[in-house]
């Protein structure tokens, strides 16, 4: 029996600030570093095999705080597969070094939802003029995008194609797997996961910092 965590990062600078963010790369903000290193204390003695994360920076410095926690005293390294440069100048010579550290792996297809015009804005004053109900349509629904954005189904065309391609099977190989990412891309994967309708999945809300685990045994994922 193996795991898979999800966490979605700690509170932004901008979740503090009510504003959309998306793919703005924003970093946490002092009570985002606090709910990290609280969730990495969940997660402490867990073995943890590979790291998967995004290509934003809050996504990748929770994952960062949360593994600064980890009682195994291994080291997170970002690997860079796609950039020949850092693959060949980043290579590991030393084999007790080598084995003392955990492979991170950032994938854009695990970001956030896109926002497109609305990113930046603040959400209240974005309802004062759209009306509350439009803001609440771009946000809650399933396959309406908001202006030049990603609609949650759009989402979820990335992130889950990505989970089965790259994270399923490390779990195959009877891999721990944590994946620290953002509150849209971890909603379409426990879509997946748990076999939620659209409808279920609009009512799901992720708190920031929280681990949430899955076992994964005889081919089979459950939530504990």
């Amino acid at each position: 029996m193996n795991k898979l965590i999800l966490m979605r990062h700690g509170q932004s600078e901008w979740n503090r600030l009510n504003l959309f963010t998306g793919w703005v790369d924003i970093p946490l903000s002092g009570q985002g570093i606090k709910e990290a290193l609280a969730g990495g204390d969940r997660i402490k003695d867990i073995p943890i095999d590979i790291i998967f994360t995004t290509s934003l920076m809050r996504a990748q410095m929770t994952a960062m705080l949360a593994m600064s926690r980890h009682s195994s005293g291994k080291t997170p390294v970002i690997l860079h597969p796609q950039q020949s440069r850092l693959k060949e100048w980043g290579k590991i010579y030393g084999k007790s070094a080598e084995e003392a550290c955990i492979p991170v792996i950032c994938a854009w297809e695990l970001n956030e939802r896109m926002y497109g015009e609305l990113q930046g804005l603040n959400k209240a004053e974005t309802a004062e003029k759209f009306g509350a109900e439009q803001v609440r349509i771009w946000r809650r629904s399933f396959d309406i995008p908001p202006p030049n954005g990603e609609s949650l189904k759009m989402t979820a065309a990335r992130s889950i194609p990505y989970f089965e391609e790259n994270i399923l099977p490390c779990l195959l190989e009877g891999k721990n797997v944590f994946v620290s990412a953002h509150g849209n891309s971890l909603r379409s994967i426990l879509m997946y996961l748990d076999k939620l309708s659209p409808e279920e999945v609009l009512n799901l809300e992720l708190a920031t910092g929280e681990p949430i685990f899955y076992t994964f045994q005889n081919g089979k994922i459950a939530r504990e």
